[in-house]
């Protein structure tokens, strides 16, 4: 995402537009930095195993997380690859496409169809998860710069009102002051009247507008399936809360895990691979979350979380919850 130059058009001079424009600018980082946090987080949630080293995992999660689905076939020159698509033609009874295009930004195409390709979806509603990210970025942003504007109206201004023949006595004088000099001496043609504060009045909201932005941050992380309790205190946190957090954060991971791995099976039938998708170990570790991994439908090592064996009906474990 490209920021916008906004010193075009700014007239010399101008300080009421500088202002303007710089404030503009902070509205644009304060964006694009969360936007940026919360894209990386989505893509990289999820640990594709054994994938053909002709396929690209990042490409494949980035494709999902702007359009809500990609194409998995063979080419007969590259192997195994994972594009992005476009949806062509009729549809099945199920709503999937009969023809599928696969593209690449060097101008790659291909035709296809459910003979050999597999279409692979973001979620359950097959959409993808821009604009949710957008939506909570913009939040996000929105909140950080309202703590800017009301940190910054906590500052009070000191106001000389004075004539030209005063400025340089009262310059000096304020510079004592803002020096911590003790002692300011001055004669009996000095008006103290005309030295005043500015004070806006404005009543300091920070650590109510944090609290603002930690719920939030703690939404959007609920959205991404990744528990966000360990951001607030526990022992502040009712049991019912706690549980009512889990239960979104596990649902949400679930959609979007389920369609990965729902994915996997067909490919694996179509093309005799040994593809599989799970949760990042990582995730779970760095959140601290108090749910047991019954909860979540498998044991929290990392030997099976990253072996995508199969037991002896010819499912993979902890397939469904995990």
């Amino acid at each position: 995402m490209a920021r916008r130059n906004r010193s075009i058009g700014r007239k010399p001079g101008d300080t009421q537009s500088g202002l303007w424009w710089q404030a503009g600018d902070m509205n644009d980082m304060s964006y694009i930095q969360y936007y940026n946090k919360l894209v990386e987080l989505s893509v990289s949630m999820f640990e594709w195993v054994n994938l053909p080293d002709s396929m690209d995992a990042r490409y494949l999660e980035l494709a999902l997380f702007y359009d809500g689905h990609a194409v998995v076939f063979k080419d007969e020159v590259m192997g195994m690859l994972g594009l992005r698509c476009m949806m062509t033609g009729t549809w099945d009874v199920y709503k999937v496409p009969e023809q599928r295009r696969a593209f690449a930004a060097n101008g790659y195409t291909n035709e296809l169809n459910p003979d050999n390709s597999v279409i692979v979806w973001n979620n359950f509603l097959r959409t993808n998860s821009l604009l949710d990210v957008q939506l909570f970025a913009t939040r996000l942003a929105n909140i950080d710069r309202t703590i800017d504007v009301n940190t910054m109206a906590q500052k009070t201004p000191v106001l000389i009102q004075c004539d030209e023949n005063q400025r340089l006595t009262l310059r000096n004088l304020y510079s004592m002051y803002d020096g911590n000099v003790p002692f300011i001496f001055g004669d009996k043609s000095l008006n103290r009247d005309v030295i005043k504060a500015i004070r806006t009045d404005a009543p300091f909201l920070g650590e109510d507008l944090y609290q603002l932005k930690t719920r939030i941050w703690n939404e959007a992380m609920t959205y991404l399936g990744i528990s966000a309790v360990n951001v607030v205190k526990k022992e502040r946190l009712l049991a019912d809360e706690v549980t009512r957090n889990e239960g979104g954060m596990i649902a949400s991971r679930y959609s979007r895990l389920e369609m990965r791995r729902s994915a996997c099976r067909q490919i694996n039938a179509m093309f005799g691979t040994d593809i599989w998708c799970n949760y990042r170990q990582d995730f779970r570790t760095a959140a601290d979350e108090p749910v047991d991994d019954d909860t979540l439908g498998g044991t929290n090592t990392s030997e099976n979380m990253g072996n995508p064996s199969r037991d002896a009906g010819g499912e993979r474990d902890g397939e469904v919850h995990d």
